[in-house]
């Protein structure tokens, strides 16, 4: 079977879940071949959980160019990969990065691009959520390989291990793709709670918050839930929690096991960033709310209520 190149996700010396999902999708279209870009030293931390997800090979790109630049060099290493090896389909994760070295690629490839998929069948047929997740459509590229990037929690990563052959990659990278060089990078702190997109179990906050200092109870909760805390649009732009945290079509896409929506109303664009949640509980005072129509499980009541009294037969039964 032709080879599928999964452009790997990673931070810190660990794999991202979406890198794991890509794998996991690209075990039903071909032979799982991780790619992995960037500083010398990069690759070997991953490859044993790259091989736990199914990838045969690993090619390791590994350069000060591609830690020293932009997403231009990834691109263009990328791009020499893709006319070398001829894939059946190239996946990358649709995030700020992923996104923009697909586009790039895409361009030097003079090849058609599926943006943010949920799914991709043998055939190269796409499956797209739009409109806030209102409407699901099918396409396909009308030129070259199928090159898509994949929504993060589209689908249930499942291990299937295998021992990788890992092949270093020649990386030459011309003057054209070193125009933008990083000078210094902010390693943001990292506290006790696990990353948001890839949490087994996300508490949310709403308006119905109130302000930022109440917020600490849905910090109380996600904490005692072992959980990672969100945050909706609305809250966010109230300036109750950090932009970072935002949930919904224009924030994180999140699908945990479960889901705990307090003081949300449910509006679509924050239902499009976590609807495929496994158990959705919401606390919402507003019987009309709309997230009562998305939720396993509701509570009609006051969260300043709700919230204690649930956290409190939380740490009972721990």
């Amino acid at each position: 079977m032709a080879e599928v190149l999964v452009v790997v996700e990673h931070s810190g010396g660990e794999v991202k879940k979406v890198t794991l999902e890509m794998l996991t999708l690209a075990r039903e279209l071909g032979t799982p071949a991780a790619v992995v870009l960037g500083g010398p030293g990069t690759a070997a931390p991953l490859v044993d959980k790259l091989s736990e997800y199914g990838a045969a090979k690993v090619y390791a790109g590994e350069s000060a160019d591609l830690d020293g630049y932009l997403v231009a060099p990834k691109a263009a290493v990328l791009a020499d990969l893709v006319r070398s090896v001829s894939p059946a389909a190239v996946l990358l994760g649709s995030t700020q990065e992923g996104k923009e070295i697909a586009g790039r690629l895409a361009v030097k490839l003079d090849n058609g691009l599926l943006a943010d998929v949920t799914a991709l069948a043998a055939d190269g047929t796409a499956t797209q959520v739009v409109f806030a997740g209102s409407t699901i459509v099918k396409s396909q590229v009308t030129r070259g390989l199928p090159l898509a990037t994949v929504r993060p929690n589209s689908l249930t990563p499942a291990p299937a291990p295998t021992t990788a052959e890992v092949a270093p990659l020649e990386v030459a990278v011309d003057d054209s793709a070193k125009l933008a060089r990083v000078v210094e990078r902010k390693v943001e702190p990292k506290g006790a709670r696990p990353e948001l997109t890839e949490a087994s179990v996300v508490v949310s906050g709403g308006r119905g918050v109130g302000n930022a200092d109440n917020f600490k109870l849905v910090e109380e909760l996600a904490d005692l839930l072992g959980g990672a805390v969100g945050a909706s649009r609305a809250a966010v732009d109230s300036g109750f929690y950090p932009h970072q945290f935002q949930v919904g079509q224009t924030g994180k896409t999140v699908s945990p096991q479960l889901y705990v929506a307090l003081g949300i109303s449910g509006a679509i664009q924050h239902r499009a960033g976590m609807q495929t949640s496994k158990t959705i509980v919401a606390v919402n005072k507003d019987a009309e709310a709309p997230i009562f129509e998305l939720a396993d499980f509701g509570v009609v009541g006051d969260l300043f209520k709700v919230v204690p009294q649930a956290a409190e037969e939380i740490r009972k039964r721990k």
